[in-house]
């Protein structure tokens, strides 16, 4: 299993519980698939730039898309605009993607036998390994679950990640999900304004 399908579905779990920003997610996940990739040596963090290696099938169909979707020109893309350009509905490609492979499923509606509810993981060595991954505080998994809202992330995770090029991508990561909880407050107080101009007509 790679990095962004156990955070899914470490996500699943947790989003049975609580609910979860979806852009959150899909950022936290496009890092994973990033880190996924730099494993596969398809790609190479140097600075803030992705240079691409030769293509070659990581097997996985998700990461092969991602490695497929890499600018291949430079000045090649940023860590952070890849980030926001790949993690577009990301989440949501993933849930699908292990309901696909039947990593996952709808739970069956009690008056109605359609799949109406929200997906969960299946009982699975996929899941059982995502969530020993979880538990035993994985530097990499536990820094992106924290990222997307799942979990703290601990003084020791941090300091555990002394590798470059996943420090950056992590750290992008985290500027992120930042960025785009600064722009949810930015629309709620925008919101909030055009609703009390309409109050005081």
């Amino acid at each position: 299993m790679t990095t962004a399908q156990d955070l899914a579905i470490v996500a699943l779990s947790a989003a049975a519980r609580r609910p979860l920003e979806q852009g959150d997610l899909s950022l936290a996940l496009a890092g994973a698939e990033m880190l996924d990739l730099i494993q596969a040596r398809a790609l190479v963090v140097e600075g803030d730039r992705i240079l691409p290696s030769a293509q070659s099938p990581t097997g996985e169909r998700m990461l092969d898309e991602a490695a497929s979707s890499l600018v291949r020109q430079e000045p090649y893309e940023s860590v952070e605009d890849w980030l926001w350009r790949r993690g577009r509905g990301l989440f949501s490609a993933y849930v699908a993607d292990l309901e696909r492979v039947g990593l996952a499923t709808r739970p069956r509606g009690r008056l109605i036998p359609l799949r109406t509810g929200r997906p969960v993981p299946v009982d699975s060595p996929a899941r059982r390994g995502a969530e020993e991954r979880r538990a035993t505080g994985e530097p990499v998994l536990a820094t992106l679950a924290a990222a997307a809202g799942i979990q703290d992330v601990s003084d020791d995770a941090a300091a555990d990640l002394d590798d470059e090029p996943v420090a950056t991508v992590l750290a992008a990561v985290g500027d992120a999900v930042m960025e785009l909880e600064a722009l949810r407050q930015r629309r709620a107080i925008e919101n909030a304004a055009f609703d009390n101009v309409w109050r005081g007509q």
